[in-house]
């Protein structure tokens, strides 16, 4: 029913984790792929294609803005996902939710406004002249 998030196709290739028993406080930039168990007491922003992945024990205080976002703990600010937002069934937001594409799960709960980021429209290009 929830599909697993596509892998970052920018960046490093690898991937950071804040493990379930630590708590780190200050603002994190990150690109490729970051894993959170534990809590993050600032912002979190990820660069390029990165994907953020939020476990159902991990805690974020702070905003997070990532192109791909997967949440399925506890996020205490706003949420900026310019391209997929996936909510799990564990998630809890209490904040506005920035998306582009969203899926969200049974249970999941967002004490805050959804906000749909329309992609830009496409230019047409203009018709050839036609030729006598």
């Amino acid at each position: 029913m929830f599909r697993k998030a596509r892998k970052p196709v920018a960046g490093s290739g690898s991937t950071s984790l804040i493990a379930t028993d630590t708590t780190l406080r200050g603002d994190i930039v990150f690109s490729g792929a970051l894993h959170v168990c534990g809590r993050v007491i600032g912002n979190v922003r990820g660069e390029g294609e990165a994907l953020f992945t939020l476990s159902a024990e991990g805690v974020i205080e702070g905003n997070v803005l990532a192109p791909h976002a997967v949440i399925n703990g506890s996020v205490r600010g706003d949420i900026h996902a310019s391209e997929c937002l996936q909510l799990a069934a564990a998630a809890r937001v209490e904040g506005d939710v920035h998306y582009r594409s969203l899926e969200m799960a049974a249970g999941a709960q967002v004490n805050g406004r959804m906000l749909h980021d329309a992609e830009a429209p496409k230019r047409l290009a203009a018709p050839a002249a036609a030729e006598a």
